[in-house]
């Protein structure tokens, strides 16, 4: 009997085999921002998101299980996989990724937008709806969390920005950032833990000035971000208010077509109808800290007359290395986040 079994798992894995050398591999490119240096982990996360999509696209179109055995992942990132497959399989719609990828202080990284098709039970390889899969690695390269972007959808790149907004309610949005500036003036955290929902994704960041790596030495500057919940960003501001004697954050609008051209400062998602992005520019002075950056605040306004909260926050600089940066379309629109 146990041989029999063996038998089968070897007949079974040279099936498997047989059929990804069929199939051909999909590739995985990410890249980091300039002035960022590439960690040698980020070469294991693309072969490990390169091995796992291989298989996707292997299982999903010989109808069969996912063979996990080996798989670079945890737990948790494994388990959320295995639900999203039981559900609906899907399989990733190009064999050259290419895409950035977030490289946090702690030595974390996070890439979005993995091309996804969902192919609902009965329909055949290549047909059915476009969604995107969110993927968060450890410093080794271990892939830590596969999960699908909400209500991502095919669409233009303008279309992405979102739909433009009434001035009535351009205004009711404004009256909550002024209070939501106002809360860091006085240092007031409660609102502020109060305004962000529990699973608030926030991103922020600061400049910093490091040694080059060549012949030539010198110095240059980078962009240090931080992912944090909500529980240690409320925890790290309490901690800012405290060190610092005075706070003055200002916002201003970023105008009708951004910066310089792109995507308007408030904008509706054309998928959810109560969630807007807001672009801002913001100025952080304080008694011992200043910067000036991009702002984007993903809010939800809900239908029912709840009070409305921040779902997602990002920050990017305006300046860096003496060289001002145009909002990043990738990072500070309703289309980063499929929405």
């Amino acid at each position: 009997m146990r041989r029999r079994l063996i038998c089968a798992f070897v007949a079974f894995v040279s099936m498997c085999m047989w059929s990804i050398g069929q199939m051909k591999a999909v590739t995985v490119t990410l890249t980091v921002d300039e002035g960022v240096g590439r960690p040698a982990a980020l070469s294991r996360a693309e072969q490990n998101l390169s091995m796992v999509l291989t298989e996707i696209n292997r299982a999903q179109q010989a109808k069969t299980i996912l063979t996990t055995r080996g798989f670079p992942m945890d737990d948790f990132s494994l388990r959320s996989l295995l639900r999203l497959w039981a559900v609906t399989p899907f399989y990733c719609d190009d064999e050259e990724v290419v895409e950035r990828c977030w490289i946090f202080k702690d030595g974390t990284m996070m890439v979005s937008h993995i091309p996804l098709i969902i192919t609902p039970e009965g329909e055949n390889f290549g047909v059915g709806t476009y969604q995107e899969a969110v993927i968060e690695f450890d410093s080794n390269g271990g892939i830590t969390d596969f999960r699908l972007a909400l209500d991502a959808h095919v669409a233009e790149s303008m279309e992405r920005c979102g739909s433009v907004v009434e001035k009535e309610k351009q205004m009711i949005i404004m009256q909550y950032i002024e209070r939501f500036r106002t809360a860091y003036n006085q240092r007031d955290s409660d609102y502020i833990e109060k305004i962000f929902s529990d699973d608030a994704l926030i991103i922020t960041g600061k400049v910093i000035t490091v040694r080059r790596n060549n012949d030539f030495g010198g110095l240059s500057q980078k962009v240090e971000y931080t992912k944090q919940t909500k529980e240690q960003y409320i925890r790290n501001l309490k901690k800012a208010f405290k060190r610092n004697k005075w706070i003055n954050v200002k916002f201003s609008e970023i105008g009708e077509n951004g910066e310089s051209g792109g995507c308007a400062g408030i904008t509706r998602s054309t998928v959810d109808p109560t969630k807007y992005g807001v672009r801002l520019r913001q100025e952080w002075n304080s008694s011992n800290y200043s910067d000036e950056g991009y702002l984007f605040l993903l809010w939800e306004f809900p239908e029912d007359g709840r009070d409305p909260i921040i779902h997602v926050r990002t920050w990017q600089p305006e300046w860096v290395g003496g060289k001002r940066q145009q909002p990043d379309d990738d990072i500070s629109t309703l289309g980063a986040f499929d929405l």
